[in-house]
C-alpha cells in the first residue's frame, strides 16, 4: 500500500472512530428526568394522583403529596391546555412528574400536551392498532415519530436540549376501555413506543354490561394482563389494584376524593374533643 492509500485508510478510521464516539457520548449524556418513568423501567410501580381543577395551588399540593406522577384529566374536565399549561409551570421542580390524559389520539391534542410540558401522555379509548401507533408518532421526535419540533414550555421545564432527549423521557400509555380493544390487546400492546397498557376497569365494565363481580369481566381483564405483559409492557390499572399481580402503573385519587378522605381522618381523629 503506498503512502497516499495508507493516509486515506487512517482518515477513514478516524473518521469511523469519531462517529463512533460520538454515538456513544450522546447516548451517555442523554438526560433521564423523567423520575416516574426511570421507577417503572426498573420494575417498581408507581402512583398518579388525578387532577381535575385547574387550581395551581391545588395542582402544586398534589405535585408535592407524594405521587410520581399526576394524571392531569383533561378528556373527562373542561380544562384547556392554556390552564394546564400554568399549572405545571407554576409547580416546575415538583416531585411528581405531569402526564396529561389527553382527549383523543390527535396530533393536535398529543403536540400541545408535550409542548406544555407533560413526559407522559394517557391516551383513552384505544380499540385499534392505529390509534396505538399514533399516539407514539405524534408523542416522538423523528426518527421514532413524527412529533413537529415547534415551540412550547417544554424547554423551560426540562432544560436545554430536551430534543435530543425527550423521545428517552416521554412515557406512551395507552387505554383499553372496551371489548374490541381487549379482543386485540396483545397487537396494541406489540406497537412500538408503546410503554403501559392501561386495563380501564370502569369501562370495561361500562361497555361490556358485565359487572367486576362477573366472571367475563374478570376474563377481559386478564386478557390485557396476560397480553401485556408477553409483549414486555407494563400493566396500568386503578389503584384499588394496587395488590394484583402483573400491574405497576396505577391511578390514584382525584383532588376532590383525597380532600374528602383526608378532612374524613382530620376529624375522626379529634372525635369526642370538640361539635361539630
Amino acid at each position: 500500500m503506498n503512502e497516499k492509500k495508507s493516509k486515506v485508510v487512517v482518515m477513514v478510521l478516524a473518521f469511523v472512530c469519531a462517529l463512533t464516539s460520538s454515538d456513544v457520548d450522546a447516548q451517555e449524556q442523554t438526560r433521564r428526568y423523567n423520575t416516574a418513568k426511570q421507577k417503572l423501567m426498573e420494575g417498581k410501580p408507581v402512583v398518579g394522583g388525578t387532577v381535575y381543577t385547574s387550581d395551581p395551588n391545588i395542582y402544586c399540593a398534589m405535585a408535592n403529596a407524594g405521587f410520581d406522577f399526576l394524571w392531569i384529566e383533561m378528556q373527562h374536565s373542561p380544562l384547556t391546555y392554556s390552564d394546564v399549561a400554568k399549572m405545571i409551570r407554576a409547580c416546575k421542580g415538583a416531585a411528581a412528574i405531569p402526564f396529561i390524559r389527553v382527549p383523543d389520539a390527535t396530533q393536535g391534542d398529543i403536540q400541545k400536551a408535550v409542548d406544555i410540558g407533560a413526559l407522559g401522555v394517557i391516551v383513552p379509548m384505544v380499540a385499534t392498532v392505529e390509534e396505538a401507533q399514533d399516539a407514539v408518532m405524534y408523542a416522538k421526535y423523528p426518527p421514532e415519530g413524527r412529533r413537529s419540533q415547534g415551540g412550547g414550555q417544554f424547554g423551560e421545564m426540562w432544560g436545554d436540549g430536551y430534543r435530543a432527549s425527550a423521545n428517552e423521557n416521554i412515557l406512551v400509555i395507552v387505554m383499553i376501555e372496551s371489548p374490541d380493544g381487549v379482543e386485540i390487546a396483545d397487537q396494541i400492546a406489540a406497537v412500538a413506543g408503546v410503554d403501559v397498557v392501561f386495563a380501564a376497569s370502569g369501562d370495561i365494565g361500562s361497555f361490556s354490561g358485565f359487572s367486576r363481580d362477573d366472571p367475563r369481566y374478570e376474563a377481559l381483564i386478564s386478557k390485557v394482563k396476560d397480553d401485556t405483559l408477553a409483549a414486555g409492557k407494563k400493566l396500568g390499572g386503578p389503584f384499588m389494584w394496587h395488590d394484583r399481580e402483573g400491574f405497576s402503573f396505577f391511578q390514584a385519587s382525584s383532588e376532590e376524593g383525597l380532600i374528602r378522605a383526608g378532612a374524613k381522618v382530620l376529624l375522626e381523629s379529634a372525635k369526642g374533643q370538640y361539635e361539630y
